[in-house]
């Protein structure tokens, strides 16, 4: 390509030549012909960098990750183009024994990021789930870096608790579906509209995160036997205009110890969107991710007290819930000398997403899952997983579930 622009070129010279009818002509047709050169030789480069995927196709690193988030939605604080797409998906299927089977392309979720700046950034997250049967903006935000220990993000974001929240790329957890600890009681995917700060506190190994964000609303369709009482009060960015009430979020991890993080985090604020005042939510959680030589452990606790709840004239409404997981892997190919992986791994669950009501305790829906599984990633950025899942509910009135899953993921 590059030796045909230049036999080009040297056809226009040879036959601007035969035709100038003064050395000036000549000499001004030479200089045309020279700023023609230098505007192809920097179109040859461009594209270039185009094909080689150094420009406007960066590469996914997960030794990059920025602020807590995941490996492809960090892509633009270090992409060397203004413009960053990257995104993950997943989808599954699962055999039940207790129903028929079913798959599910569960979600796709393109990243859009955009650098007005080195020091102002946009970055954005799109989702379809179900194949496209809910579209949702999980973040849209904007980044200004100010310094390495206080910078601002601004819009809708993800608010900074727990392990999976965040970091919620399939690639980064090996179980089909995500912790239900984490789906039920945190409730991950958890968005809201707020504003925050966060940095790295001195040579220290702590990083913080701390700001407002819209507050959950617990009162609305809240009944003792709703398990998913607090994922149903996110307000995210589907509920247009509902914010009448905020909450403090605040976060510190320890990343000073190689391979180890360890932290927790807070929510607390008002409880009920467009109720009076009087009412407050109390969320929490401790966790912890060791990693070193094929081996991962990582664990979290949360608990959830609401406040002031007799108020909303419901005395089945749930205003307690607790949980814990813990997850262990041991990568199998670790010690071959491959870049391959297959991480066999084990979780435990624990968790009552109904402690107590209004009038006291609520129905027993308290359970336990255990799942055992394995993943194996043909590349760093696409997995390909297998679990057995087995449901233990403590009521009586209540069926064990065992599920077969399988399921594939990748992030770019």
């Amino acid at each position: 390509m590059k030796k045909k622009i230049y036999s080009l070129s040297i056809s226009m010279i040879l036959a601007a030549t035969l035709s100038a009818g003064t050395q000036e002509e000549l000499t001004d047709l030479k200089a045309q012909v020279a700023a023609l050169q230098e505007q192809t030789e920097a179109l040859i480069e461009e594209t270039a960098d185009i094909k080689s995927g150094s420009y406007s196709f960066t590469e996914v690193d997960a030794t990059q990750a920025v602020s807590g988030l995941g490996d492809g939605a960090s892509k633009v604080y270090y992409s060397k183009s203004p413009l960053s797409i990257g995104g993950y998906g997943e989808m599954y299927w699962a055999n039940p024994d207790n129903g028929d089977a079913f798959a599910d392309v569960y979600r796709f979720v393109p990243y859009i990021g955009y650098k007005f700046s080195d020091n102002i950034i946009l970055n954005t997250e799109l989702e379809f789930e179900h194949g496209g049967d809910t579209v949702a903006i999980e973040f849209m935000y904007l980044d200004f870096l100010i310094d390495e220990a206080f910078n601002i993000r601004v819009g809708h974001l993800l608010v900074p608790m727990g392990i999976i929240n965040e970091r919620h790329e399939p690639t980064l957890f090996n179980t089909v579906q995500r912790p239900e600890v984490e789906r039920y009681l945190l409730p991950s995917t958890w968005h809201e509209n707020g504003v925050l700060a966060y940095g790295k506190i001195g040579e220290t190994g702590l990083d913080y995160t701390a700001g407002i964000v819209n507050a959950l609303d617990l009162k609305s369709g809240n009944e003792a036997s709703e398990t998913q009482w607090i994922r149903k009060g996110r307000i995210g960015a589907e509920k247009q205009g509902t914010m009448n009430r905020v909450a403090f979020v605040g976060r510190v991890d320890y990343t000073g110890y190689n391979g180890l993080l360890a932290g927790a985090s807070l929510y607390y604020g008002d409880a009920a969107q467009g109720h009076p005042n009087g009412s407050s939510a109390f969320i929490y959680d401790v966790h912890a991710v060791y990693a070193n030589s094929g081996f991962k452990v990582k664990g979290l606790y949360t608990a959830t007290s609401v406040d002031g709840a007799d108020e909303w004239e419901n005395p089945a409404a749930a205003t307690d819930a607790s949980g814990y997981y813990l997850n262990a892997e041991y990568d199998l190919l670790a010690n071959f000398g491959t870049t391959y992986r297959a991480p066999l791994f084990a979780q435990y669950e624990s968790y009552d997403p109904t402690e107590k009501t209004v009038d006291g305790p609520a129905l027993n829906n308290e359970l336990t899952i255990t799942t055992v599984g394995l993943n194996y990633f043909p590349h760093e950025q696409v997995v390909l997983k297998l679990d057995y899942a087995m449901k233990e509910y403590d009521a009586k009135d209540k069926i064990d579930v065992n599920t077969l899953s399988f399921g594939i993921g990748f992030v770019f």
